[in-house]
């Protein structure tokens, strides 16, 4: 069941030199260029690092084994 009024956004970070994806309500009367200024001054850049790294890290002996023919 999703929000009706969420936006999604995807702002660029030049610290990170990525995109990432910010969902926000925002008012009607709200200026969305200075609220996607205002979030990416304050994206956390090493966390967003560290979980990128954590979603692609396979750990040791979770690999899928190939069967041998």
């Amino acid at each position: 069941m999703a929000i009706p009024n969420v936006k999604r956004f995807r702002p660029f970070c030049p610290t990170c030199n990525e995109s990432f994806t910010l969902m926000a309500v925002l008012p009607k009367d709200a200026d969305v260029n200075a609220y996607l200024a205002d979030a990416v001054g304050r994206h956390d850049h090493k966390a967003y690092q560290e979980a990128k790294q954590m979603h692609f890290k396979v750990r040791v002996g979770q690999q899928k084994q190939k069967k041998a023919k």
